[in-house]
């Protein structure tokens, strides 16, 4: 079997799904969270090599405003996460990028911070985007309290009564941060400079440890309050409680270009995911205690769509499809015999044909649920080392830059980009909101100007368009010496060229365009659950909901959390 993956679509007999199936909005929109989701990733390791949690610093006043430190030690480095809480009005919270106050700031610091540490970082961190940290710091972020929830629960434990558990499940997190800066923004260690860590070795390691580490601290802040509000009769929130609860997010269009402005690194997140389904497709007879695990979490997964909750009418038809097609999966499994030779290879087949895309990538993250010894070894190479490094081959002729082109770009090229749907909006940023914005080009004036390179499709056709007129036998640096202005799509081009999955297979542009469906693809690699849209351009997830607390993680529980077991009552 091979190690990590490589471009060629077929693995142990069984095809990876084809890059047309895989890469549609609709179906990247249709994702889950699995075992190679990155919180996932990084639980494993914590457990497996044993890092060592600390509460540090807990220098919280009355106000629950004041400064925490919490520190995982591994074998030869720490990490700290310094936290900041803010009292701060209901009028000043918003979880928009503009906001200036919140109700907690933090930043993930390289090693053990010393009182000069926090010091400076006191007069950076709580700025945000206005102040700066240095190359001690990993990562920066702030997060706001779920107000109503936040309340009620101090209020119950402050009582000596534990709080509502449909309140707990209605909502699942106490606070939700609103952004989680890393890779050098605001003065950040580049990663560059720590990607050879084996911690960080794959996608996003530093970012879920602040967010983990940051539920901890939420944890702590909440009792606290508990505890200020009526110190002689308050309690803790009871262990099961502090599980249920995740951390939030609140992800708008800022998100979305990301997917598309990095074709290397989605094919990398696509193929592994790709690659382990297709090995336990390859599978003639899995191991029966695989099939039983499986059987278990077919079953343990009702409790978590039962407990998804939407208000958004995107959301409720998805929701409510997938409750009737894993009702029919159920049965299905429960006749199923697993004597069959290749089974999850038929059961799969039978999925595609007779479930919506919901359904089908719920079972996907399923499938690979059991089988951890044969699919984890592929999160170490679903990194990109080599980001924006690609160099254009000059040298490739154009009759095969066209042919590949026309492989891989058919979608593209099939599109009447003459026609107004297929062209209406167009991406730029808000010089008001600072964020992504989609607009209507041909409604609001001079957005065309401001436009971002976000619409590959179209930038192929154009580039097709004037390459198609070219001899064959030139080379593809002569084209681009009369036609500079398509560097980066040819660039692009080759990129996709040699990777299946770089590419999404749909129009960005198009009046039909839902940008959520961009949004849910990445969180779900980042092991978000209960997507929950706002509107058809920003998302509230959970993260970590259900995940042990690192007092309590190890090596039998950091993977047996995402499907509870029962119901809680």
């Amino acid at each position: 079997m091979q190690k990590f993956f490589d471009n060629n679509l077929s693995v142990g007999g069984v095809s990876r799904r084809p890059a047309e199936k895989v890469m549609r909005l609709s179906k990247l929109g249709s994702f889950h969270q699995s075992r190679l989701s990155f919180l996932r990733i990084l639980l494993r390791r914590i457990s497996t090599e044993k890092w060592k949690f600390q509460r540090q610093v807990f220098d919280i006043s009355a106000d629950c405003s004041g400064t925490a430190v919490y520190t995982y030690q591994l074998t030869n480095r720490a990490y700290s996460l310094v936290a900041f809480a803010h009292k701060i009005s209901d009028e000043d919270r918003s979880d928009r990028v503009i906001a200036t106050k919140w109700d907690a700031t933090f930043t993930l610091f390289d090693g053990i911070p010393s009182k000069e540490d926090i010091e400076r970082l006191n007069n950076n961190v709580p700025n945000q985007e206005a102040g700066r940290v240095t190359e001690k710091e990993i990562t920066l972020s702030r997060a706001n309290k779920s107000v109503r929830l936040w309340d009620y629960v101090v209020d119950c434990l402050s009582n000596g009564r534990q709080p509502d558990i449909h309140k707990i499940e209605k909502v699942g997190y106490m606070m939700r941060t609103t952004a989680v800066y890393g890779s050098g923004k605001f003065g950040a260690v580049d990663y560059n400079e720590i990607s050879e860590r084996s911690e960080f070795k794959a996608p996003f390691q530093a970012e879920m440890l602040t967010v983990y580490m940051i539920r901890a601290f939420v944890m702590d802040l909440l009792q606290h309050a508990a505890k200020v509000k009526n110190p002689t009769e308050w309690v803790q929130l009871e262990p099961r409680f502090r599980e249920m609860l995740g951390v939030g997010n609140s992800t708008g269009l800022g998100m979305a270009p990301f997917l598309i402005n990095h074709p290397q690194l989605l094919n990398n997140w696509i193929s592994a995911k790709e690659t382990a389904l297709a090995r336990i497709r390859s599978l003639k007879a899995p191991k029966p205690k695989c099939i039983d695990l499986f059987k278990n979490y077919i079953k343990r997964s009702n409790y978590l769509i039962e407990c998804w909750h939407s208000e958004h009418e995107l959301q409720i038809a998805k929701l409510n499809e997938l409750r009737l097609d894993k009702a029919l999966l159920d049965e299905y499994v429960e006749k199923f015999n697993f004597k069959t030779p290749y089974p999850f290879n038929f059961l799969y087949s039978w999925a595609e044909e007779t479930l919506g895309e919901e359904a089908q990538e719920l079972l996907v993250s399923l499938i690979l649920e059991p089988f951890g010894e044969l699919v984890d070894d592929l999160s170490d190479g679903m990194s990109d080392k080599k980001q924006f490094s690609s160099k254009i081959k000059g040298s490739m002729l154009i009759g095969e830059f066209l042919k590949k082109t026309e492989q891989h770009y058919a979608y593209a090229l099939k599109i009447n980009w003459k026609h107004s749907k297929n062209n209406e909006l167009a991406w730029y940023i808000s010089e008001e909101k600072l964020e992504p914005r989609l607009g209507n080009r041909f409604t609001e004036n001079g957005i065309a100007f401001y436009e971002q390179p976000l619409q590959p499709g179209r930038d192929v056709a154009r580039m097709h368009f004037d390459l198609s007129k070219w001899e064959h036998n030139k080379s593809i640096a002569e084209f681009l010496m009369k036609h500079p202005e398509h560097r980066h799509i040819i660039r692009r081009c080759q990129i996709v060229f040699n990777n299946p999955y770089a590419e999404i297979k749909d129009n960005t542009i198009s009046n039909e365009v839902i940008p959520i469906d961009l949004l849910r693809a990445k969180l779900s690699f980042f092991g978000a659950f209960h997507f929950d849209p706002r509107s058809d351009r920003w998302v509230r997830i959970n993260m970590f909901k259900g995940a042990p607390l690192p007092q309590t993680l190890n090596e039998e529980n950091c993977d047996n959390w995402t499907y509870p077991e029962q119901k809680p009552n």
